[in-house]
């Protein structure tokens, strides 16, 4: 990518832009030209920092007594990586205490199971979560997830040590990468925005966010609402 100061300011590059919608008016053309400057500093924003995060130091060594289950039976840490050198970690908040997992969880993993093979190109793709693996695998079938592998840990120490376990016992969500590099697996880089870090009115999340979801409805007039969230049925479809 190009340093800074040689990428052409946003506001000259928002000018240079040739769309224009049917019937718009002068007013609004200003204040889009003026909002497309600011989403092209936001695109470069999210490039400095994925830039940022690719030259982190090397994580912590993963040295824990982690146990799991998925389709294929029990495996260690080591196996999730399949033939890859990075993984990725999404902890699903679907405890043994739970009737039925986290909406928003589901909604986020809902999405990615659309992804879960290309994902599965460059990487590995794992969801833990505490609940034994027939039970995932069961709301699994019921979803309509087929891509995604599901892992249940068996013996609580990954949650325990990796932040998806509150000091209450209950469910939290994480997501982590973690990398093997000469037969050594590091922590390589962990989402850290919690209820420590959020804005005033809005929910805890990271940058930038990983639901689809949210991404759209921030196009719109709408945007996320304040009381308005995911749901595992919506009943029959017509």
């Amino acid at each position: 990518m190009s340093t800074a100061s040689t990428l052409v300011p946003a506001a000259e590059l928002a000018q240079r832009a040739t769309m224009r919608i049917p019937n718009e008016s002068a007013e609004y053309r200003r204040a889009r030209t003026a909002l497309l400057a600011e989403e092209i500093e936001l695109r470069r924003q999210i490039e400095r920092v994925a830039q940022l995060r690719r030259a982190l130091p090397p994580g912590g060594e993963v040295k824990g007594d982690y146990r799991f289950e998925g389709a294929q039976g029990a495996v260690d840490f080591a196996a999730l990586f399949g033939d890859k050198d990075t993984l990725v970690i999404y902890s699903w908040m679907f405890g043994p205490q739970r009737e039925r997992p986290c909406p928003m969880c589901t909604s986020l993993l809902s999405a990615w199971e659309g992804e879960a093979r290309d994902m599965g190109q460059r990487i590995a793709l794992a969801v833990i979560a505490r609940s034994p693996y027939a039970r995932l695998a069961a709301f699994a079938q019921e979803r309509g997830w087929r891509d995604l592998r599901l892992f249940s840990d068996l013996n609580g120490a990954f949650s325990r040590d990796y932040f998806a376990l509150s000091k209450e016992g209950g469910d939290e969500p994480a997501l982590h990468v973690f990398t093997r590099r000469e037969g050594v697996i590091r922590q390589f880089w962990s989402g850290e925005m919690d209820f420590a870090t959020v804005d005033p009115g809005e929910d805890p999340r990271g940058a930038p966010d990983l639901m689809p979801l949210w991404n759209v409805l921030d196009m719109t007039p709408e945007g996320r609402g304040k009381d308005w969230y995911p749901k595992l049925d919506y009943g029959p479809r017509e």
